[in-house]
């Protein structure tokens, strides 16, 4: 029976068990088959995967394996400089529109505060989620990885942690998205882009009822939604939301730092 020799390199390994983590894994195949059906069939999604070298060629997914094949394995979004190779994603900085699966419901709202274009809702399926993703050629972020296994799915990272404060952590560092945060520039709740609201237009007369008294009397500056018509001003709340960008700012600039040590040592 023939056999091919894999390697997976980086976070790809977390999809691995622990035996077969930054290794040399042997497998045995007896069928015609696709380089990408070879790396699914070890867990790891395919949308995960952004260079494949096989005997130090770069390949596609459509790469048919054979005998004795030396195949690496690279995570999308990394850090490699490599002249010469395949690239099987698309730059998040090219396009940073997200939708999200049900159970990132926090994880939406951290985005959208950051200003990142994070479609959700919180009773759509597995097939809704594909066919939004492939249609708006958006990046899904999920924590099931068979979903992204979906062959309509051209882009998309799972969703490592199960913490929330450390989720759109993770999804900035992944994907290099720190100098695109635009902070409190759209709605927390429906995604849409929050403008200065004129408070000598008609518009606003429409809309001053929805706004307490005592914040009439003192505040001159407001928001609005585009889409949803929430209004937003410079109280409490709006001060709550600021100081939970500046956390999460602290957070990855700490983050990029211990790492940055971690590489050096």
């Amino acid at each position: 029976m023939p056999n091919l020799i894999i390697r997976f390199y980086e976070e790809l390994n977390d999809f691995l068990p622990k035996e077969m983590r930054k290794r040399d894994i042997e497998v045995p195949f007896n069928d015609r088959r696709s380089v990408k059906d070879v790396i699914e069939s070890m867990g790891v999604p395919h949308v995960e995967v952004d260079i494949i070298l096989v005997n130090g060629a770069s390949v596609d997914f459509s790469y048919i394996v054979n005998d004795n094949d030396r195949i690496s394995v690279f995570p999308v979004f990394g850090l490699l400089d490599i002249p010469g190779v395949t690239r099987l994603t698309l730059s998040p900085l090219e396009d940073t529109r997200f939708v999200l699966d049900v159970h990132l419901r926090k994880l939406a709202r951290s985005m959208r505060l950051l200003g990142f274009d994070a479609d959700y809702e919180d009773d759509r399926d597995d097939d809704t989620l594909s066919v939004i993703a492939a249609a708006e050629n958006r990046i899904l972020l999920t924590c099931d990885r068979r979903l992204l296994m979906r062959k309509i799915i051209t882009r998309g990272i799972i969703i490592r942690s199960r913490d929330p404060r450390q989720q759109i952590i993770e999804v900035i560092r992944r994907l290099r998205l720190r100098n695109l945060v635009n902070p409190i520039s759209r709605c927390v709740e429906c995604n849409g882009l929050i403008r200065d609201a004129d408070i000598s237009s008609p518009e606003f007369s429409l809309i001053k009822a929805d706004i307490p008294r005592g914040v009439l009397s003192w505040c001159t500056e407001y928001k609005i939604c585009g889409s949803c018509g929430k209004i937003y001003w410079q109280g409490s709340h709006y001060d709550q939301l600021v100081v939970k960008v500046k956390n999460i700012l602290n957070s990855l600039d700490t983050d990029r730092k211990k790492r940055r040590v971690k590489k050096q040592v």
